[in-house]
């Protein structure tokens, strides 16, 4: 038996709301929708919910939505997929890549603030691996927040839940997302206007005027999947919860560095991302592998190694260096990334799999050094 890496959650439940959906038909389109999205803004601590076709969709329609476009620059980690360096180049604004927290691999307060400049429009917060961002000093920065929680659904920051920060706040429902609707996306926010220009851009058929529109609906089908995996989502994160605080027994004294603990914050564990040394790093997935068990890296490669001229052992890239990006190096999210390494952790993993996976871990680190998890303050 092999242990995925991911694996969506899928129960008896949700088969029988796809069904429900689809027998519905066209008496009432969109119904599922909007009670999915109402579901969703609700649940993040927002007023309104603009369900799209991809969380990409609905990133790049909260850019536009703010008034991004070329000339203009957003703030982003280096160490993130490329989806969301994506939704900027397709606003045709300047990506200007930003360092992450030495020790959670989330964007950097100060950093950030030291590559604003007058013509930032906005600042993307992923809230990597499930485990929330410094929401209270990146807010500090004066700029539009867009939260990114396309893996941190369930999570809270000072008691709120991540979601509830951002100007706009965007979701991705991709099927090893924290809940599927096998693909989508949504666009949360409490601001009137806003969510009236994210419904007029999601849609281009039959308007009375004519400006660039996209066609990045949701159907009835996909939120009716939603509905059902939202009404688990309590036990879901329960469930992580779980798995992970039995990681942290299991891998203590392996010589790794486990999740850190940010005080004022209660993650997920959408990934449970562990730190190695960079010198065994390189091995470890197929050492795993030996042993039956699929690891990661949780972040296949940070977006500052796509430029023009950056190489290494892996090679170079051919993400050309934006003119008003003036520094290229980001020391702390190469060591991040180079010591990163995510194992199995999901609702569908069973007790059963989560035993493979540490004793895997056993035979592949051994018993090194004392564990480190770092408790987690202000980046000096």
């Amino acid at each position: 038996m092999i242990v995925p890496h991911s694996r969506p959650s899928i129960e008896e439940s949700d088969i029988a709301a796809v069904s429900a959906a689809l027998r519905s038909g066209p008496a009432e389109p969109g119904r599922q929708v909007r009670r999915f999205e109402a579901e969703i803004a609700r649940t993040v601590g927002q007023r309104h919910g603009v369900a799209t076709s991809s969380g990409t969709a609905a990133l790049h329609l909260a850019l536009l939505a703010l008034g991004v476009s070329e000339g203009d620059q957003v703030l982003l980690p280096s160490y993130v997929c490329t989806a969301v360096l994506n939704a900027v180049s397709y606003t045709r604004a300047a990506p200007i890549l930003c360092d992450v927290e030495e020790e959670t691999g989330t964007l950097d307060p100060v950093d950030a603030r030291r590559r604003a400049t007058p013509r930032t429009k906005a600042v993307i917060v992923p809230h990597l691996f499930g485990h929330p961002a410094d929401l209270t000093r990146l807010q500090e920065l004066g700029l539009p927040v867009i939260e990114d929680c396309a893996q941190a659904l369930g999570a809270t920051w000072q008691e709120r839940p991540v979601g509830s920060f951002g100007l706009i706040s965007v979701l991705s429902f991709h099927s090893t997302k924290v809940i599927t609707t096998g693909e989508g996306g949504m666009a949360c926010t409490s601001s009137d206007s806003l969510a009236e220009r994210l419904r007029d851009l999601r849609n281009y058929d039959q308007r009375e005027d004519y400006r660039v529109r996209y066609s990045y609906q949701l159907s009835d089908m996909q939120a009716g999947l939603g509905l059902a995996q939202l009404s688990r989502l309590p036990d879901m994160v329960a469930r992580r919860r779980r798995l992970a605080a039995r990681y942290d027994c299991a891998l203590a004294g392996l010589g790794v560095d486990l999740p850190p603990q940010r005080p004022g914050c209660d993650p997920i564990h959408y990934r449970y991302v562990i730190r190695a040394e960079e010198a065994r790093h390189g091995g470890l997935i197929e050492l795993f592998a030996e042993h039956s068990v699929e690891c990661k890296r949780p972040v296949f490669r940070p977006l500052h190694h796509y430029r023009a001229g950056w190489t290494d052992r892996r090679g170079s890239g051919d993400f050309p260096v934006h003119p008003d990006d003036t520094s290229p190096y980001l020391p702390r999210t190469d060591r991040f990334y180079a010591r990163a390494l995510s194992l199995p952790l999901y609702p569908a993993l069973t007790d059963a799999e989560a035993d493979l996976v540490t004793d895997a871990a056993r035979a592949v680190l051994g018993a090194a050094r004392p564990v480190s998890r770092a408790m987690v303050g202000t980046h000096a």
